[in-house]
């Protein structure tokens, strides 16, 4: 019993001295922060969106991932820029250290006690290292999407586990709804597409034999899935899904990820419809049953 509670009493020693540790830590980055931005000021999730959108377009036409999508996590995870997190570690979307983060870590009780942040010399270098965190295995399957399909793509991150909470698409959607985020996603054209697709998921074949070291495996979801799943959740803004016979245009939609929803080539999907052309109008009824 004596040693039982001095083994205890050294374990209580051994875990205050870490927290102040990492409470130290913490207070070097935070002055660090408040020396370079004295006149720090609050955003309102405007102001942010102002601030942000110009980067969440240009990493949405590098890799593809919804400027929606983007600014949407990045509003949710940072409380709009004015979580301490945000504020002082320039970390937007609560990205974690890994094994071969070289940079400063920011420690906070989050999956479990003093886990570490990772901590950015800018906003801007966050965004970026959250284009670079989804170029994974395990979100792969996203990257086949439209680059404006925030949905699919909304639908997709929690069914791939960026996030725990079960309401986490719909959160995403509602500010992308409420905000008009989807006014900042763009088309693209079929060959461009396969350009950005081929360009990506060479970057993430690279990555791959890294990802072992760096991050815990899991199995990959099925993209034919996560489309089906995600058109339940529509509400009512297309007119049909998998095995009806009709689906109606709705913005954001292309022939090539109409045809994928519906397992059917672009040129299927043409005769089917007897289209000429890529051009398709909202509101528009194609068949998608042969």
């Amino acid at each position: 019993m004596k040693y039982k509670l001095l083994f205890s009493l050294l374990i209580i020693i051994l875990g205050s001295c870490t927290s102040r540790k990492y409470s130290k830590n913490n207070r070097q980055i935070e002055k660090q922060a408040t020396k370079s931005n004295p006149d720090y000021t609050a955003y309102s999730t405007l102001s942010y969106i102002d601030a942000f959108k110009t980067v969440a377009i240009e990493e949405m036409n590098l890799y593809g991932i919804p400027a929606s999508i983007i600014l949407a996590q990045g509003i949710l995870e940072s409380g709009s820029g004015n979580s301490s997190l945000a504020k002082y570690a320039n970390n937007h979307f609560g990205v974690k250290c890994t094994s071969d983060w070289k940079g400063k870590g920011y420690y906070k009780d989050d999956d479990q006690q003093n886990d570490c942040f990772r901590v950015y010399k800018d906003a801007r270098e966050s965004y970026k290292d959250h284009s670079e965190f989804l170029k994974r295995k395990r979100y792969s399957f996203l990257f086949e999407l439209d680059k404006n399909d925030y949905v699919n793509w909304a639908h997709g991150l929690k069914q791939a586990g960026y996030a725990t909470n079960p309401q986490y698409p719909n959160l995403l959607i509602n500010l992308i709804n409420k905000y008009k985020l989807h006014q900042y996603d763009s088309p693209e054209t079929e060959r461009e597409k396969i350009l950005r697709e081929d360009r990506v998921f060479t970057e993430i074949n690279e990555n791959i034999p890294l990802e072992k070291q760096k991050f815990k495996p899991v199995d990959v979801p099925d993209a034919k899935k996560i489309i089906a799943g995600a058109e339940t959740s529509k509400n009512n803004s297309t007119g049909s899904v998998t095995g009806k016979k009709f689906h109606t245009v709705q913005s954001g939609d292309t022939l090539f990820n109409i045809s994928k929803r519906y397992n059917l080539t672009v040129d299927e999907l043409k005769a089917l419809n007897n289209l000429f052309d890529v051009g398709i109008k909202i509101g528009q009824q194609l068949q998608v049953v042969k």
